[in-house]
C-alpha cells in the first residue's frame, strides 16, 4: 500500500489515492512527486528519528510498513547504522525508487524491499522486526485493529512499534488572504474530513474504530511507551519546493471536493492555483508550510 509522505507520508487530502480506493493510480508516474514531497518533510522526520533513537536500543531489523518511495526507510537506515531495513509496500514502482534511493545514499547493502498487500505480506518476513515503523499507512487498511495485531505479531520480543497517525491539518495560508471569504483552509478541512470518512468506509473490510491509538495498540497486545508530536515549520517567505507542494495539495483538494465548495470558495481556490495570478500560491509572499504529525510508540513485552 503506497502512501504519500504527507505524505509517508501523507498529508491526507482528496485525490491522493492509494490502490485500495483508486485502483488506477499510476505509482510510477506519481513516484517522483511523492519522493519530492517526502523530502520536504524530512525536518519533521529527522526530529522523529532523533526521538526514536534516544528511546531505542540498536535494532537488528527495521521494517517500514507502507514505505512508498523509501525516504523514511533510508532515514531509518541513517539513524540506525547497524540495522538492516526492509521497505514494505503494495507498489513495486515505488519500491524500485526506494532501492534506487538506498543505492544513491550508500545503504543498499543493508536495504531490502517486500511487495504485497498489507498486512498479510508481513507474514513473508524472514525474521521478526526489532522496530516496525508504520507511517500514516494504518488508516488505509479496513480493519485497523486486526492490522495492529498483525504488526505486533511481526515484532520480536522487546521490539518497538512506531505508529504515525493523527496530528493536525497542514496550513499554508493566513486566515485572511486578501480576497474571498476568510478561513478558506478551515472550510476545506471540513470537506476533507468528510472525504476521509468516505475513503475509510469504502475500504475492503472497513471497521469503524474510535481513533484512540494507545487503546487500540493496547488491544493488540502491546504496551504503549510514549507519544510525541513533531512539527514541520517552513515559514514565509518559503521555498519553491514548498510552493509546489502547497499547489499540489490544493489542486488535488480542488479535484476531490471542489464540487462541494460554494461558488465563492471555488473562485478563491482557482485564483490561488492560477500561476499567472500574483496572488496565487506560486507567487504570494505570505505562503508557508506548517504541519504537525504524531507518533505513538509501543513495545511487545512477550
Amino acid at each position: 500500500m503506497a502512501h504519500e509522505e504527507h505524505p509517508h507520508h501523507r498529508h491526507e487530502h482528496p485525490g491522493h489515492g492509494h490502490h485500495h480506493d483508486h485502483t488506477d493510480v499510476d505509482w510510477a508516474e506519481m513516484g517522483p512527486m511523492l519522493e519530492t514531497q517526502a523530502e520536504l518533510f524530512l525536518p519533521l522526520y529527522e526530529h522523529a528519528m532523533a526521538w526514536l533513537g534516544k528511546r531505542q536500543t540498536e535494532p537488528g531489523l527495521i521494517v517500514d510498513v507502507g514505505s512508498g518511495p523509501g525516504v523514511v526507510s533510508c532515514l531509518l537506515a541513517d539513524t540506525f547504522p547497524g540495522a538492516r531495513i526492509v521497505a514494505v509496500d503494495g507498489s513495486e514502482p515505488l519500491l524500485e525508487r526506494a532501492r534506487a534511493r538506498a543505492e544513491r545514499l550508500g545503504v543498499a547493502d543493508r536495504f531490502g524491499t517486500l511487495a504485497g498487500e498489507l498486512p498479510d505480506v508481513l507474514g513473508e518476513l524472514d525474521y521478526p522486526a526489532d522496530l516496525l515503523w508504520a507511517g500514516r499507512s494504518l488508516h488505509h487498511l479496513g480493519d485497523q485493529r486486526a492490522a495492529l495485531a498483525a504488526f505486533g505479531d511481526r515484532l520480536a520480543s522487546g521490539g518497538t512499534l512506531a505508529l504515525q497517525e493523527g496530528g493536525l491539518p497542514t496550513r499554508f495560508l493566513p486566515r485572511d488572504i486578501g480576497f474571498g471569504r476568510p478561513g478558506l483552509q478551515a472550510r476545506l478541512d471540513v470537506l476533507e474530513t468528510e472525504w476521509f470518512a468516505r475513503m475509510r468506509a469504502d475500504l475492503p473490510g472497513s471497521v469503524a474504530e474510535t481513533e484512540d491509538w494507545p487503546a487500540l495498540i493496547t488491544a493488540a497486545g502491546l504496551r504503549p511507551t510514549g507519544t510525541r508530536t513533531f512539527l514541520l515549520d517552513l515559514p514565509a517567505p518559503t521555498t519553491d519546493r514548498a510552493r509546489a507542494y502547497a499547489a499540489d495539495v490544493l489542486a488535488r483538494t480542488r479535484d476531490g471536493v471542489g464540487d462541494r465548495l460554494d461558488a465563492e470558495d471555488r473562485a478563491t481556490l482557482d485564483r490561488l492555483l492560477d500561476p499567472d495570478d500574483k496572488a496565487s500560491v506560486h507567487h504570494r509572499p505570505d505562503l508557508f508550510v506548517l504541519a504537525a504529525q504524531t507518533v505513538y510508540t509501543a513495545v511487545r513485552s512477550r
